[in-house]
This record gives structure tokens, sequence and C-alpha cells, in this order.
């Protein structure tokens, strides 16, 4: 009998319950994050020192993420053929991403108007200046058709090497719509894109292993240099932003799961390994590839996924969207600017461009904070010094806010378009089809319906359902 054959009437011993428990990602980043915080608490300069943990951890999934992106919405597109389908998810991801904007910007200025955080301060503007800010604060915004216009690459492949999302789904779009033009002659090259995400989603695999090690290296730095302390200079106003941000997502972001037939807590369980990567990184572009792949297991089509999610990173940053409205009346608050409603409300319009084109990098916020100061008279770009130090602990509620946000806006446009599985959804909330970190490369789509303009989902093919590479639903009972 060999070592490993067992002998009759015993059993192997199951893995303890620890040892199960350390061997889970989010464990693990939990993990990170807590000792990296008790690093920095018991030494700020060390914990400081720590921050290239952290950024070589966001480099890594960066330069993965326009190729992901690239092979998804080509693949998903080339599959599809239909330039209306998809210019109608696009367009209803749209008006998604600016009524939810716009919900979050006027929770954000109920909330700041009530508990009115910054009352009573009394700074003196004259005391104020722009030196010690990022140079990005202190510089003027570009406009509106320059925003439009820097989505443009100024090559095919420039867009690829870049740190933008938005020209690398412009390309995307158009390089998709291209294969499905050239007919047979693209054929060869969309199975070549398919081939390539699952070597794509392999590395991205391994990367992942190392979000332990960049959480921790992130919040060490960010208690080491600015330590806990500053908590207690501006509690009100990092306590009532996150308190907006938790309002939101669990009673707005809530119904709009429920509308669609889903709910959210099971869903937050699914996506906890994000989450928390996100909070340890205070940046949402890390999880963008693992998103994608997960919202596919979940029932979205890869069509949707692949147009939705990247776009929602540049349109739909919810959490931003709090906090500018937050931090502008705040600031104005503390220098005892009388702001009327009207002013409020033309200070939401200009908000509503600024929020726009942030990636989901830390501190893009106090940028766009910045950029809309810079744009009205009311209050002056130099206030932000009185609220660059705790920015940082603001930025975790901004960036989990906006991850949520964006996968809920996928489900819900793929739910609109007749382009989500609720069946495969709710077994995989359920925790019926467990998410396996193997290559998610594979055609997820081909068990949606076909997004043909103007008419309704059809039944799957039985044939084509035969060679469906995803796991079917469980029958019940």
């Amino acid at each position: 009998m060999s070592r490993n054959d067992a002998a009759p009437g015993t059993r192997n011993p199951a893995p303890s319950r620890l040892r199960r428990l350390l061997s889970l990602l989010y464990v693990q980043c939990l993990i990170g994050v807590l000792a990296g915080a008790a690093v920095g608490w018991l030494w700020p300069s060390f914990g400081a020192e720590l921050k290239p943990l952290g950024d070589g951890f966001i480099a890594l999934v960066r330069m993965m993420i326009a190729p992901v992106i690239f092979c998804t919405v080509v693949h998903g597109i080339a599959s599809v053929g239909n330039a209306r389908a998809v210019g109608r998810v696009g367009v209803k991801a749209l008006i998604y991403f600016e009524v939810l904007t716009t919900v979050a910007m006027v929770i954000g200025l109920v909330v700041v108007n009530v508990v009115q955080p910054g009352s009573g301060l009394h700074v003196d503007p004259s005391t104020l200046s722009t030196k010690g800010l990022p140079p990005e604060a202190a510089t003027s915004h570009e406009s509106l058709a320059a925003f439009v216009l820097s989505t443009i690459p100024d090559t095919l492949l420039s867009a690829l090497t870049g740190h933008e999302i938005l020209p690398v789904l412009l390309v995307s779009v158009l390089f998709g719509f291209g294969l499905n033009a050239a007919g047979e002659a693209g054929t060869g090259i969309t199975q070549s894109i398919q081939r390539l995400s699952k070597v794509l989603f392999t590395l991205i695999r391994w990367i992942m292993w190392l979000a332990p090690i960049g959480a921790f290296g992130s919040m060490a730095f960010t208690i080491g240099n600015y330590g806990l302390d500053t908590l207690r200079h501006l509690f009100l106003l990092v306590g009532s932003f996150w308190l907006t941000a938790l309002f939101f997502v669990l009673v707005v972001l809530g119904t709009v799961m429920r509308v669609n037939g889903l709910r959210l807590l099971p869903f937050l369980r699914y996506i906890k390994e994000e989450l928390l990567i996100v909070l340890g990184t205070s940046s949402s572009e890390p999880v963008l590839p693992r998103l994608m792949a997960k919202l596919q297991h979940a029932g979205a089509s890869k069509t949707v996924v692949g147009i939705t999610l990247p776009a929602g990173y540049s349109f739909n940053l919810d959490g931003t969207a709090i906090y500018l409205t937050m931090g502008s009346v705040f600031l104005a608050q503390a220098l005892g600017i009388d702001l009327s409603l009207t002013q409020q409300l033309s200070m939401l319009a200009v908000m509503l461009l600024t929020s726009k084109g942030a990636a989901g990098v830390t501190g893009s916020g106090f940028i766009s904070l910045a950029a809309t100061l810079s744009a009205v008279p009311h209050v002056p770009v130099a206030a932000l010094a009185l609220i660059f130090g705790i920015d940082r602990f603001m930025s975790e509620a901004r960036a989990l806010t906006s991850v949520v946000g964006n996968s809920v806006a996928t489900l819900a446009v793929a739910k609109w378009e007749g382009q989500l599985d609720e069946e495969r959804a709710k077994a995989v909330l359920r925790g019926d089809l467990a998410f396996t970190a193997a290559p998610e490369g594979d055609d997820t789509s081909a068990s949606q319906p076909a997004l043909d303009a103007g008419a309704k989902p059809q039944a799957a093919d039985p044939e084509a359902a035969a060679g469906r590479d995803r796991e079917p639903v469980p029958a019940a009972g």
C-alpha cells in the first residue's frame, strides 16, 4: 500500500480550519491591512518607507489593465457583430451613470448642509496657500473639449501603452467592429485574442497573490506618514463622509440590486477579496481585471461587462461624486462663505463634468475637487490645504463606493439589456457556483442571448449550449 492510500475504515485528515482560512485571499489581505496599520503606528518612519510595496503591486496590475480591456471588449464586440446593439449598451450605461452620479452628489450636498462639519472653524483665507499641494491641484484644468480630445490616442498602439482607460476603450470598440466587418479574415484574429485573454488572466491570477503585500505596504505608509491622530482634527468630516458613502451603497445601490432581482449583501460577500484589496491600496484599479472576470462568472455577458465596467471607472465614480459636494461645501463653511442654494447647484453642475475622466487611483478625487474649485469663483483653491492632510483617509471610502457602484451598474445594464443570466447570478451569489482563480479568458458570453437590436432575448441554441465552458446552474433541491 502506498503512503497516500488510506487504510480501510480510515479517512485522510481534513485541513484545519485555520489553514483553510489562511489560504483565502481576502483573509490574507485583511491580515496585510491590519499588519500594515500596526507597523505604521508603532514604527512610523519605517512604515512610511514601505510605500514602494503598495506602489509596485498597483503598477503590476496597471500594466495588465489595457490588454485585458482590449481583449475583453474586442472579443465581445467581434462575437456580437451588431453596432446598434453595442451602441445601445453604451448609451444605457451613460444614462445610468449620469443618474446615479447626480443622486450621489445630491445626497452628499444634503448631508454636508445638515451636519455642517466646517462650521465654526473661522479660517482666514489670507493664511492659506497652495504651497505643499500636489502640482496638479494648483494648475489649470482641461475644458470639456480638451477632455473629449484626450480620449483619442496619438496612435492605435499608444492607447495600450498609456495610463488612461478611455483611449483603450475607444480603440477596443473600433477594433472589435473592424474585425467583425472583416468577416472571415477577422475570425482567426478574434480566436487569437480569445486565447491571449486566457494568458492574461493567468498572469493576473499570479499577480493577485501579491495583493496582501501591496495592502500591507500601502497601509503602513498611510498610518506612518499621516498618523492615527490626524483623524481627530477633522473627524466629523471623515466620519460623515464614510457614513454617507455607506448609506449610498446600502440604500441606493441596494435598491438598484433589488429592482434587478438580486440582493446587495450576498454580492458584497462575493467581491469581498476585491473590496479588501481596494481598502488596503486606496485604489480601485488593481481589482478591475478580476471584477470583469467575476461579473462574467455571475452571468453578465462579456460585451456588457467589457463596455460598462471600464467606462464606469471614468464616468461613474460615485464615491468621488459624494466627496466633491461634501468637500467643497465643507471648505466654504470653514472659510465662513455662505453659499446660496443657487451657488451650490451651480457647483453641482460643474462637478458633473469634473468628476468624469478621473481614473480610480489614489488622489484622483482630490484632483477632481481642485478642478471644481478652479472652475467656480466661490471657494479659493488654496482652501484645499485644509483637507489635504486627511484626504488619504477618505480615499478608501471613495474607491470602495466607486467599485461597488460600477459593479452594480454592470449588472443593472446587463439586466436592462437582457444580457444577465438571472438564475446563474442568484446561484453564484448563494455560493452554489464558486468563483475560482482559474483563467477566465474563455468565452463566457456563449451562454448569453445575442445582442440583436430590437429583438427579445432568445433561448440558447442546444448545440451551442453543449460547448459552454461555464458550469450549469444546479437544480433546486
